[in-house]
């Protein structure tokens, strides 16, 4: 058994669907995981302020963890190693980028450590009462983009050699060391308890990464001897993916900030309704696009043009191909998907409307953010990493103008208020207006998945009318999943109790599955190629290549 296991772990996985299925596969783990986690805190805490403050704390590190990984990542690394050289030419610049990390980062961990007393009344204004409990909080969180930095690096030799299952695994053990501070920490040491069970969780997602990373050909360790000019031209790569993704989430944490001046509970509505639409977003676009990068770099290093657009394009075709029928299913099945996954505890009714809502007004972006994670590592890829940051900063813009304006209109429309609470069914649901959050953060995830797209038709030559035909299938299926499951919500499973877990249950269950039944037959009467294409790589084998151990 711990054989099978070790080969399990090991196993080189070649080809795009074949790594792009086990990657989806880990991540639904992952997700599944991250589901156990949520509906902990929410059954513990509800929407309220001790979990607001929670989800507050991570934002700062969070942001950190992204502007460093950035740098560390296979995305910007890989072709700079592919292009290094010798072995022990590579080995030495996976060296010298971990030492840099390390003396960065902690100088810097060390510095807002100190100052977080004074920094983190001004980015949470709505919190300034709370500083004594949200502050150590925040101190706690600083070591996990430490050790989440380090396991970026291993993930790079653990990609570089194909070894996804293994890269796969670390998110699993991260949401295990979330799961083990609530029921292990919280107890015994409160909500700093609770932010030490997630430093818990960053360390297993380096630990199981480090035995095949020190026994590979790839083994870094830390160095003095600093080739200047490579780490010059890394940075110099890596800074713009990093003002990119840090541009991402800077939005993200002022629109935290913002919402800690509403409706109490507010961070925490906007906060589950978004890590639910990440599940699909995970296991879709994450997958695929993790699973085409060492692929696109390759080609694009080799300036096989052709070669390179078709596999962008089969990832592309592939990822929407899922994402969008998705949205409709979960729009009509928004209430029971909460319910289910969430509600029990101190999780109220109100808590899952206003969250179903708002996981609405995310879901509409889904394709836009799949999309997103595969074109933005096309263009690092291609070498060309200043056209997402400028992308980005547009759409960063366009969402905050967005959430600016539409709060003021909000506050000042009754008309609007009643108009939309009457059609997601949110009468009398106190906090009702942090939809314009999410309304805003979906109109700029739009707006820059155009752009990219624009883009990459003009840096690459994609020839994007393929995607003309695969849309309005998809749409389609769409169409046919939602309304399937509507009519079955109304007719077929109407007089189930909902009143218990299991009806509730029961209900999401049947109406999905005629949804989802609904999306494959119009698919199949359409005759859609990229049906075609899953069902013939279902049939094979996943795990069809030999076993490599770790040199």
């Amino acid at each position: 058994m711990v054989s099978r296991a070790f080969h399990l772990v090991y196993r080189e996985i070649k080809g795009l669907h074949q790594a792009a299925y086990v990657l989806a596969l880990f991540a639904f783990g992952s997700q599944l995981l991250a589901i156990v986690r949520d509906r902990m805190l929410a059954h513990t805490f509800g929407a309220g302020l001790e979990l607001d403050l929670y989800y507050a704390a991570f934002r700062i590190p969070d942001l950190l963890f992204v502007l460093f990984a950035a740098v560390l990542s296979v995305y910007v690394l890989l072709p700079f190693i592919e292009r290094s050289g010798s072995l022990a030419a590579k080995k030495d610049l996976l060296s010298q980028v971990f030492t840099l990390f390390l003396l960065a980062y902690t100088g810097l961990a060390v510095v807002l450590t100190i100052l977080a007393p004074w920094y983190v009344p001004l980015v949470f204004p709505g919190y300034a009462d709370q500083v004594a409990t949200l502050v150590p909080m925040v101190q706690i969180l600083l070591l996990q983009p430490l050790l989440l930095g380090i396991s970026s690096i291993c993930g790079v030799v653990t990609q570089m050699q194909h070894r996804f299952v293994l890269y796969a695994i670390s998110p699993l053990l991260y949401n295990v060391g979330i799961i083990f501070g609530l029921m292990a920490l919280y107890p015994m040491f409160g909500l700093s308890g609770l932010a030490a069970g997630v430093v818990v969780g960053a360390a297993g997602h380096l630990l199981v990464q480090v035995p095949f990373v020190r026994s590979s050909q790839f083994a870094f360790q830390a160095t003095f001897a600093f080739d200047w000019l490579k780490l010059r031209h890394i940075l110099a790569a890596a800074l713009p993916r990093a003002l990119t993704l840090s541009l991402n989430q800077l939005v993200f944490l002022l629109f935290v900030g913002i919402a800690t001046t509403l409706t109490v509970g507010s961070v925490s509505v906007f906060q589950f309704a978004y890590n639910i639409q990440s599940v699909p977003l995970a296991i879709i676009g994450m997958s695929y696009s993790v699973a085409a990068f060492p692929t696109l770099s390759h080609l694009f290093a080799k300036r096989d043009q052709a070669a390179f657009n078709r596999q962008l394009m089969t990832a592309l075709r592939h990822i929407l191909f899922w994402s969008i029928p998705i949205i409709g299913l979960v729009i009509v099945l928004r209430a029971h998907i909460v319910r289910v996954l969430l509600g029990s505890g101190e999780f109220d009714w109100s808590d899952t409307r206003l969250t179903a809502a708002v996981l609405a007004v995310f879901v509409i972006s889904l394709f836009a953010q799949a999309v997103q994670l595969l074109m933005v590592r096309a263009f690092y890829a291609g070498g060309k990493t200043l056209t997402p940051l400028f992308i980005t900063i547009a759409s960063s813009a366009t969402a905050v103008a967005t959430a600016f304006t539409g709060l003021w209109y909000w506050q000042t429309s009754p008309v609007l208020q009643n108009t939309i609470a009457g059609f997601l069914r949110l009468e009398s649901v106190p906090g009702a207006e942090i939809l314009v959050l999410a309304a805003a953060f979906t109109f700029g995830q739009v707006i820059q998945i155009i752009l990219l797209l624009i883009m990459a038709r003009r840096s690459f030559g994609v020839e994007l009318r393929s995607l003309v035909r695969l849309t309005v299938q998809a749409v389609a299926a769409m169409s046919a999943g939602a309304a399937a499951s509507y009519l079955t919500l109304q007719t077929v499973v109407e007089g189930v109790n909902q009143d218990m877990f299991v009806g509730i249950a029961l209900q999401g269950v049947v109406a999905g599955a005629a949804g989802i039944t609904a999306i494959c037959l119009t698919y199949w009467l359409l005759r859609s190629e990229e049906l075609k294409e899953t069902t013939q790589s279902f049939r094979k084998r996943l795990f069809k290549t030999d076993v490599v151990k770790p040199q």
